[in-house]
């Protein structure tokens, strides 16, 4: 087999592992997260119409739908806090002897900063790749300066409104 199949080979398969990864990561959130939904309600409960000579109040009415509509849109923002949707990639040559920063180290967080930071290290022999869970915009694991230079880049866009 020839060293440019092999290495499209390489590629396709460190592509799938990377979905995979992700794919199980939302799959042990999506998990650890039953217990706090549990607690919730799937779709929100409205509230009763306030009864009385307030206009608009009755059910159908535009008031009442701007208000249901207001709570669906506040329930989505809370689910959506809890998807990866935040990324920044680093791109850095590892050794000495390859050019073109064909390394990278990526940061998948959501607003809590909680996701995982993928590196891909290249050389021109091989490619390893690592994954690392990160909560809270820290990594039990040892981090490379890469990848603490990817979640810094998030903490950073994430602002004073989270906790870090």
């Amino acid at each position: 087999m020839s060293s440019t199949l092999a290495g499209a080979f390489g590629i396709a398969a460190l592509f799938v592992a990377v979905l995979a990864l992700v794919f199980a990561i939302q799959a042990l959130r999506g998990q650890s997260g039953a217990a706090k939904s549990a607690k919730l309600p799937a779709t929100p409960t409205p509230e009763p119409e306030p009864l009385g000579d307030q206009p608009g109040a009755k059910p159908g009415t535009v008031r009442s739908e701007l208000r249901k509509l207001g709570k669906e849109i506040e329930v989505t923002r809370g689910e959506l806090r809890e998807t990866l949707q935040h990324l920044a990639v680093v791109r850095y040559d590892a050794f000495g002897d390859t050019g073109g920063k064909l390394s990278w180290s990526m940061a998948l967080l959501d607003d809590n900063g909680d996701g995982v930071v993928l590196t891909s290290i290249n050389s021109r022999a091989d490619a390893r790749t690592y994954a690392k869970e990160v909560r809270a915009f820290a990594s039990e694991a040892k981090l490379s300066p890469e990848e603490e230079e990817a979640i810094d880049t998030l903490r950073k866009e994430a602002g004073p409104t989270v906790e870090s």
